[in-house]
């Protein structure tokens, strides 16, 4: 019998292999119907409501079905408010997203809950891979992605894809598809939210001929299409909630039948679906059936926003910049810095987009061969050097001892001495053509011209100096105006 280690009396818990450390939190009631429920915060995310498929379920008709959501990322506690009917309140004030420490009283409704951290660490997976298909980044965020997706990519579950716009919820769907069993198979795509609500059942499940104004030939709809492979519906979110009880059938079933017809038609298609809009709130607000999210979400899915994953901008700058070019070039460092730097509202489609207009606008430019790059080298020392030069020349021009008012009307001045100069002797001095150049009426120019100390003699002697015949007498000698 071994002895008893005072000091080590207590067995510690072996983190598993390609894991990630993270808070263990715990939610207890202390306030309301259900004081003393009390329910553990997983990796993902941890609900709280009163429906029954929520983590911490609560008896009180002041909470609403999904109120709120918690999610531990590393050492960070976040809230979200589930768009509810009374609000999620911390310390009084109502929060529709926010970080919160361990200890945080939150009251929803007529209830209140603490939020308590754990004795011992929790851990997640992570993949030990850089990237899946065809999703990149190596950050923390993404390998929890990824390390789902290996496990389920050889199986059928349905799974549902959330996730701000612009973050590769169809990515994550081709990906899928590419890596599952299924992948010799279709891949269709239907956006649910780009399809007029009166063609919604047609496009899903086909109709037969006659079976509306219109339907003048038996066509099949997406579940067909995708038989044998994956059917990816974008924006779930948008789909009509009159149509929601037949799409339900249908994945519950894997069979179809087509408008206008009777017979039902047997369908071997895997379900994944991806939405930007927050289910739970829409659940509350009756536009989605929560039956029909719990039959979806048999894997749900989260993306991180790009801001959430900085650490993986640089490669994927240089991913796009590959697919831009086909090349392979490390990107300037300020120009990756100041990729990183930036807010990315529309996330990673954003940054593609600003990619592909930098390189169209030439902000980063391929590499080009050793003469071409030689011949780029010389032309900008050039303009560099003329720019300079021309820059010193302005810079001579502003009166920097006068106040800025004052600065800007002798810049003005000077500018309108140039201008009209050069239009002077751009036609021989002939003022009649110079005003129609210049945009404005001929009397508007001798006032002008007047006002600056010009004549127009001034353009016909410039003219005959560089050996042009500007017509210089052309009806403008008697229409001199003494002021």
């Amino acid at each position: 019998m071994c002895p008893i280690d005072s000091e080590r009396d207590v067995t510690s818990r072996v983190a598993p292999a390609r894991a990630v450390r993270i808070w263990s939190v715990a939610l207890a009631v202390i306030d309301g119907p259900s004081r003393g429920a009390r329910a553990t915060v997983g990796s993902e995310i941890a609900r709280v409501g009163t429906a029954d498929g929520n983590d911490l379920v609560l008896a009180d008709r002041t909470v609403s079905r999904f109120h709120c959501e918690l999610s531990v990322r590393g050492d960070t506690i976040v809230i979200r408010d589930c768009g509810s009917t009374n609000g999620t309140l911390i310390d009084g004030v109502r929060v529709r997203e926010a970080e919160i420490p361990p200890g945080t009283l939150v009251r929803i409704g007529g209830s209140a809950f603490r939020v308590e951290l754990g004795d011992e660490p929790a851990f997640i997976e992570v993949s030990g891979r850089p990237s899946f298909g065809e999703l990149v980044g190596a950050s923390v965020e993404m390998r929890r992605v990824y390390a789902i997706l290996e496990r389920i990519a050889h199986g059928d579950a349905t799974v549902l894809i959330q996730g701000e716009t612009g973050t590769g919820k169809d990515v994550v769907a081709r990906s899928l598809h590419a890596a599952s069993p299924r992948a010799k198979g279709p891949f269709v795509a239907v956006d649910c939210g780009a399809i007029p609500e009166h063609l919604v059942e047609s496009e899903l499940f086909g109709h037969v001929r006659g079976a509306f104004t219109g339907a003048t030939a038996d066509r099949k709809g997406v579940f067909e299409e995708a038989d044998g492979g994956t059917l990816f519906l974008d924006e779930i979110g948008e789909m009509p909630i009159a149509l929601q009880p037949k799409l339900l059938r249908a994945i519950e079933s894997r069979s179809i039948r087509r408008v206008g017809s009777s017979a039902a038609r047997t369908v071997d298609v895997r379900i994944v679906a991806a939405t930007n809009r927050a289910l739970a709130a829409s659940i509350n607000q009756g536009s989605f059936r929560e039956d029909l999210y719990y039959r979806l979400a048999v894997v749900e899915l989260r993306l991180p926003p790009l801001r959430a994953r900085r650490d993986d901008i640089p490669a994927l700058a240089a991913h796009f910049f590959r697919q831009l070019t086909g090349q392979e070039r490390e990107l300037p460092a300020e120009f990756v810095a100041s990729l990183t730097g930036r807010g990315w509202p529309g996330n990673v489609r954003e940054l593609k987009n600003y990619l592909e207009r930098s390189v169209s606008l030439g902000t980063i430019a391929p590499r080009r061969g050793p003469a071409e790059g030689a011949a780029d080298a010389a032309a900008g020392a050039a303009a560099d050097a003329t720019t300079d030069a021309t820059a010193d020349a302005i810079e001579r021009l502003v009166a920097l001892h006068l106040p800025l008012k004052e600065a800007r009307d002798e810049w003005t001045k000077s500018f309108e001495v140039v201008y009209v100069r050069a239009m002077l002797r751009m036609v021989g001095g002939n003022v009649t053509r110079a005003a129609e150049r210049a945009g404005v009426s001929r009397r508007f120019l001798q006032r002008m011209m007047a006002r600056l100390g010009i004549k127009h003699s001034e353009g016909a002697a410039d003219a005959a100096a560089d050996g042009r015949d500007g017509g210089a007498g052309d009806d403008d000698g008697d229409d001199s105006e003494t002021h």
